[in-house]
């Protein structure tokens, strides 16, 4: 048995459901990696690490471990970069394994069934479900023409022959509709509403969430009707880079201090957790947050409006706002209402989308709500 089989099938044997075990174990996950990946020092940033540069034992190991590898910055992929990149973001990767089989494994994909993936990255997971479904059974979008093109290499070397498309995956693809199952690699801010239309009444529709304050939910839906559906968030927390048109927009230089002051009973530090995180989004969904020190600072650039929240010498906090909306207000009275139902996670909460609107409640759909952008 060479290396490479030796080590999918321990992955397979560490991390794989029952249904998705033999693909790990048949899927060639090197095939999907090219010639580099970036990997993250504090110092430096960003730095390719190179197949080249290392032996192929040492390669074959790091592409088997349960990892996520980053294959491209801003646009530039690791082969390709010459230096370090200090300052800049991801918009490319290679997911950990054990996070591609959960997502599948949530979305209760099964045989037979035609699935929608939006988001074909380096299409390692692409081809995990053609080897268990079968190429027909399979559509998938990438808005990236180089990615788009690189992915449909690999999968062809792996041997698997999809519907690949190069596009906005945020309009899904309405030529192959309705789907059974679809599940998206990107991380959106509202469901789109092609994706709902595209899902027939019973599917489901699987998709990591990201808004601009950083809250992350993992939302998993059931087609109730033409252009409506309704689920609750899954247990996991899963982060995954935005799809670009949901990304936060740039933030202009922040001022401190400006605006009306007055005490707040909220610990601004409540919101390094996640959960608290998700839920002031909810109540503030177009601001960014920052920290300036133990400065808690909240920009909405839409509106202008600003609030920041610092500690007292006597132990308590002051908000300062100013604009249109009074952010700290809004985060303050959702993280109120979260507290007295027991701090839940996120899977206390669920999302319905109808055509007009989505709004998130707590507990069960007639709880309190919170409407979507």
């Amino acid at each position: 048995m060479s290396l490479a089989i030796e080590l999918r099938h321990e992955l397979a044997a560490r991390i794989g459901p029952p249904g998705w075990r033999i693909a790990l174990e048949t899927v060639p996950r090197e095939a999907f990696l090219g010639k580099a990946v970036y990997t993250y020092e504090p110092e430096r940033g960003w730095v390719p690490v190179r197949r080249s540069e290392m032996t192929p034992e040492d390669w074959l190991r790091l592409v088997y471990t349960d990892e996520t590898w980053v294959t491209q910055i801003d646009g530039v992929l690791a082969e390709d970069a010459t230096d370090p990149v200090l300052i800049s973001r991801p918009t490319s990767s290679s997911t950990l394994p054990g996070l591609v089989v959960r997502m599948l494994d949530a979305a209760e994909i099964g045989e037979g069934e035609k699935i929608l993936e939006i988001g074909t990255g380096t299409g390692y997971s692409t081809a995990l479900m053609c080897c268990r479904l079968g190429d027909d059974a399979v559509t998938s979008v990438e808005f990236d023409p180089v990615i788009a093109a690189r992915a449909k290499a690999a999968i062809a070397e792996a041997g698997y022959m999809p519907m690949l498309v190069q596009g906005d995956g945020l309009l899904g693809y309405e030529a192959d509709a309705p789907y059974d199952r679809l599940i998206a690699t990107c991380a959106v801010r509202t469901i789109p509403r092609a994706w709902v239309r595209q899902v027939r009444q019973g599917g489901t529709i699987t998709a990591p969430m990201l808004g601009w304050t950083g809250g992350v939910a993992f939302a998993h839906l059931h087609v109730t009707d033409v252009g409506t559906a309704s689920g609750r968030f899954l247990s996991d927390d899963v982060y995954f880079m935005p799809a670009r048109p949901h990304a936060a927009p740039p933030l202009d230089a922040i001022q401190l201090g400006i605006g009306d002051a007055s005490e707040t009973q909220v610990d601004p530090s409540l919101l390094k957790n996640d959960t608290a995180l998700f839920v002031a989004q909810l109540a503030a969904p177009q601001a960014q947050h920052a920290w300036a020190g133990d400065i808690l600072t909240l920009d909405d650039t839409e509106t202008g409006s600003h609030a920041d929240v610092r500690p007292t010498p006597d132990g308590g906090w002051v908000v300062h706002q100013h604009g249109p909306i009074r952010l700290w207000d809004a985060i303050e009275k959702a993280i109120t209402t979260w507290r007295e139902a027991g701090n839940p996670h996120q899977s206390g909460f669920g999302l319905t989308v109808a055509r007009e609107s989505q709004r998130v409640w707590l507990g069960e759909p007639d709880g309190p709500r919170w409407e979507l952008p």
